[in-house]
Formats: C-alpha cells, sequence, structure tokens
C-alpha cells in the first residue's frame, strides 16, 4: 500500500544540523503537494514546509524560514527536510504528509508517515 516513512531524525546541540529523509513507496506522489509538520508534546501539529513534487513553489513556516531547506528527489523518491541551525523550540517529532491542496492545515493531507524524532539541546 501508500507508505511514507522519514528518517533522519536524532539529537543534537542548538546550532547543530539534522537532515530528514522520506521515502515514499506503494504510487508516485508526481502530482501531489508534499510537506512537512512537526508536533510537539501537548502541541497541534504545526505545518513547517511544503513543496510540489516536481520541485515548485516550495514554501515554508516563518518560524523556519532561512535555516530550513524542503526538496524533493526523484531518483530515490524522497521528500527531504535538510535544517540548519537548530534552536531547542525546533524539538517535535516530524512527519512527512502529501496531499492534493498546497496548505498548511494538516486536515488537507492525505497521506502520512509515522514520524520521527528531533531533540534540541541548549
Amino acid at each position: 500500500q501508500e507508505q511514507l516513512v522519514e528518517s533522519g531524525g536524532g539529537s543534537v546541540q542548538a546550532g547543530g544540523s539534522l537532515r530528514l529523509s522520506c521515502a515514499a513507496s506503494g504510487r508516485t506522489f508526481s502530482r501531489y503537494v508534499m510537506a512537512w509538520f512537526r508536533q510537539a508534546p501537548g502541541k497541534e501539529r504545526e505545518f513547517v514546509a511544503r513543496i510540489f513534487w516536481s520541485g515548485d513553489m516550495p514554501y515554508y513556516a516563518d518560524s523556519v524560514k532561512g535555516r530550513f531547506t524542503i526538496s524533493t528527489n526523484n531518483a530515490k523518491n524522497t521528500l527531504d527536510l535538510q535544517m540548519n541551525s537548530l534552536k531547542p523550540e525546533d524539538t517535535a517529532v516530524y512527519y512527512c504528509t502529501a496531499g492534493g491542496r498546497a496548505t498548511a492545515n494538516s486536515n488537507d493531507y492525505n497521506y502520512w508517515g509515522q514520524g520521527t524524532q528531533v531533540t534540541v539541546s541548549s
């Protein structure tokens, strides 16, 4: 079946970097909007970044602009998120997702991965 699987999470010091990857299988997402969301304990799921599978229209939450880069890799069939200058407030479970509507609302996305933990210490 359709599946998205995140990897690359871990623990880093503030100012460090991590690269997350989301492997897609079971179907092509070539006509989908791909996105990353994150959720910290006790908080709502928060939009991080989105991009069309084609690479068009990358868009970022204000909180991560200039620090994170979202991209797709057709050869590997992955959605990636390069995270630089990490801050403690970036600590969350990060989820990749796919949908047919380019929004910042998690309800507008149809396929979800299981999440990968990112922990940033001071």
